[in-house]
């Protein structure tokens, strides 16, 4: 049964305008804000589909991959002239599906606008808040979550007592990777851009170290500082000259969880990787991964992290941007280090 809410509205949206052309060199001119006309009463009607109120919205790297006409990814690029896609926590309004209703909260993929369309709400999750913040379910509950809990657990395989090496720790993934290594007592370093991030990581976050590699002039020496015995887990976030360095000080049978590589602003990067042969010298595993891979694990990573959240043996840091035409600004700044935490959009509170 469809619940009406009658009348046309304005509908903000976020569009691209068109394909990435130089490298992966990202602009806010690369993005757009229109407004056009949503009618709330009949979009969904016979559809079998829902429209949301979108509430919070993502900002995350892999969306710049999108934006290029690229067809050998995991994922589909955007389409130039259309509504930036990505994870959001959106209220229902409207519904022809009889699984979800009018006022139900949900997370999923969504548009980078005010009003949208859910024309396969069998891919969202309904949400029983349960006085976690609604914009977790984008970050520390979401996909950046997951991602850190699948990829540590599942792909680095932790051993009692281990030397763990996280890169860009204070982002949305970073930040949780070291707090599940310090869960189990192990020896923590992140690297981090500004002192304001280092003082982050070190002082709430709980790492036993961090360093901020700008101010490094050298990145194998710092980490041999960091740690003189090795790194037994390198969880990768930024490729480039880090995972180089991370290479040489890696111990036997270490290994590299390779989640991210932002370093690489651009298809015309020319920093060659010149380490690889230390994956068969020290024989270390080094595997690419997507959280997705580890869908069946869901269930059990949310009730790990709500439980150890409201113990408070866990932490998270937003940066919240407020007003979708925020969103255009805040998806750059991740890609020179401007965001402290993990980037949301604030659409509507409500």
């Amino acid at each position: 049964m469809v619940e009406e809410h009658e009348g046309q509205i304005e509908n903000k949206k976020i569009i691209l305008k068109g394909y990435l052309t130089t490298g992966l060199l990202l602009k806010e001119t690369n993005m757009e804000l229109k407004i056009d006309k949503f009618d709330l009463s009949v979009e969904s009607k016979g559809s079998g589909g829902v429209v949301v109120k979108n509430l919070y919205l993502s900002c995350d790297p892999y969306m710049r991959g999108r934006m290029r006409d690229f067809q050998g990814s995991y994922i589909p690029p955007f389409v130039p002239g259309s509504v930036i896609e990505g994870f959001g926590v959106s209220k229902v309004v409207n519904s022809d599906s009889p699984n979800f209703k009018v006022g139900d909260l949900v997370t999923g993929i969504t548009g980078w606008e005010e009003y949208s369309l859910i024309k396969k709400p069998e891919q969202l999750r309904k949400i029983e808040t349960d006085d976690i913040p609604l914009s977790y379910y984008v970050g520390l509950l979401g996909m950046p979550g997951f991602t850190a809990y699948a990829g540590f657990y599942e792909v680095c395989s932790p051993k009692k007592g281990e030397f763990v090496f996280v890169s860009a720790a204070s982002g949305a993934v970073g930040q949780l990777v070291g707090q599940l290594a310090k869960l189990h007592g192990w020896y923590v370093v992140g690297s981090a851009g500004t002192s304001e991030k280092i003082d982050l990581l070190k002082n709430k976050l709980g790492f036993d170290e961090a360093f901020n590699y700008k101010e490094e002039l050298n990145l194998d020496e710092a980490l041999k500082r960091y740690f003189p015995q090795g790194i037994d887990i390198y969880f990768d976030n930024v490729g480039g000259t880090m995972l180089d360095a991370a290479l040489v000080n890696m111990r036997v049978h270490g290994r590299i969880a390779v989640c991210g590589m932002v370093s690489l602003q651009s298809l015309s990067y020319t920093d060659s990787i010149q380490n690889l042969y230390m994956l068969i010298l020290k024989r270390i595993t080094m595997t690419g991964f997507l959280q997705s891979d580890f869908l069946h694990l869901y269930p059990q990573f949310l009730e790990f992290i709500i439980s150890n959240y409201k113990q408070g043996k866990i932490v998270y840091i937003e940066d919240m941007n407020e007003g979708l035409e925020s969103a255009p600004a805040a998806f750059v700044g991740l890609f020179t280090g401007k965001n402290v935490g993990k980037q949301v959009i604030c659409v509507a509170r409500d």
